[in-house]
């Protein structure tokens, strides 16, 4: 039986993990916008940064801009700058969410201050997701000044993923007693190592997925190729990226039933190994749709949403997993808290 006193759960603790948990929502809201701009072409609707054709508000036709304004961005090295308002204002709104963003993480990182007599990793980790997404916000502009050059997305991505792994630590740590006064006792000894096996296939899987996108960047704005040619040019990358989906799928479905048939359907080890899993199915489907349909533009942003979710979910399971078997082996309030 666990002392209630573990769980340790404040008006000022609850409150801040609700903002950190809207934060963390609005991130991956902007890491699907950001993927829908990629996908539609529109990354460089606005050829500068941080102003959009030369304005804070970026113009809504051709006739607001300078007569000779595709010879000042030939300039600048943007030779093929051309107006196109949907792709102009989808870059914009994507820029506007990005601001957005650095102001929930500015209030999350201001909140936690209290909190660091709770627990002062959750300072600690908030405080450095503010100076990351600032830092992410100066890679957006060197990613349009590189003229959208694959490497450099890929960096602007996997900045985005270390922002949410950041502030999915704090959101454990919050909730580490609640989780600790959870008993995992009878869970099968297995799951464990599998659990570490699962998150090294993610991270295989996104590693040859990152691969692909880059080869797909390319053929798409270097090349200009159409999308029904874009499997044909792929490497044998893409074909083991394709069939290892498979091994990381039902490699989850084992680990969801070792985690069902030890805890029951309840418990918040099965439901978030449950949610994995279901993201994963997400993740599959729209690859197969990506592979057979001639890469549809409207299912990129998704299948590049659900892997970012995939990890996301997998090392907030890890962190759980951890606090519960940690409390469980050092019992008390420090173990709790430690």
């Amino acid at each position: 039986m666990t002392d209630s006193s573990l769980i340790d759960d404040t008006p000022a603790l609850r409150s801040w993990r609700r903002i950190a948990l809207i934060t963390i929502c609005a991130v991956y809201f902007l890491i699907l916008v950001g993927a829908t701009v990629r996908a539609s072409g529109a990354g460089m609707g606005c050829p500068d940064w941080p102003t959009c054709f030369g304005s804070w508000i970026p113009p809504v036709s051709e006739s607001q801009l300078p007569a000779n304004y595709q010879e000042i961005y030939a300039d600048r090295g943007y030779a093929e700058t051309r107006f196109n308002p949907v792709k102009t204002w989808t870059e914009y709104v994507n820029r506007l969410v990005g601001v957005s963003i650095g102001l929930f993480i500015l209030i999350t990182a201001v909140k936690s201050i209290g909190l660091r007599r709770h627990d002062r990793w959750i300072t600690i980790a908030s405080v450095a997701a503010l100076l990351m997404v600032i830092y992410q916000g100066w890679l957006g502009s060197r990613v349009v000044a590189s003229n959208l050059q694959p490497g450099m997305i890929t960096v602007h991505m996997l900045m985005a993923l270390a922002i949410v792994g950041v502030l999915l630590f704090a959101l454990a740590r919050s909730r580490r007693g609640i989780v600790a006064a959870r008993s995992i006792e009878g869970l099968d000894r297995r799951f464990k190592p599998w659990l570490y096996a699962v998150m090294a296939m993610t991270v295989v899987q996104i590693t040859m997925g990152i691969q692909i996108r880059e080869l797909m960047d390319y053929l798409n704005h270097v090349q200009g190729a159409d999308r029904s040619t874009w499997i044909s040019a792929q490497q044998w990358v893409f074909y083991v990226h394709r069939s290892f989906s498979a091994v990381v799928l039902f490699s989850n479905v084992w680990l969801v039933w070792l985690a069902y048939r030890s805890l029951g359907h309840h418990h918040f080890i099965t439901r978030l190994a449950g949610g994995v899993l279901a993201v994963i199915g997400l993740a599959v489907i729209s690859g197969a749709t990506l592979g057979h349909l001639g890469m549809p533009a409207l299912v990129q942003p998704l299948h590049l949403l659900s892997a970012s979710l995939i990890f996301g979910l997998q090392f907030l399971l890890w962190m759980d997993y951890r606090h519960a078997t940690g409390q469980q082996s050092g019992g008390g309030h420090q173990a709790a808290i430690a």
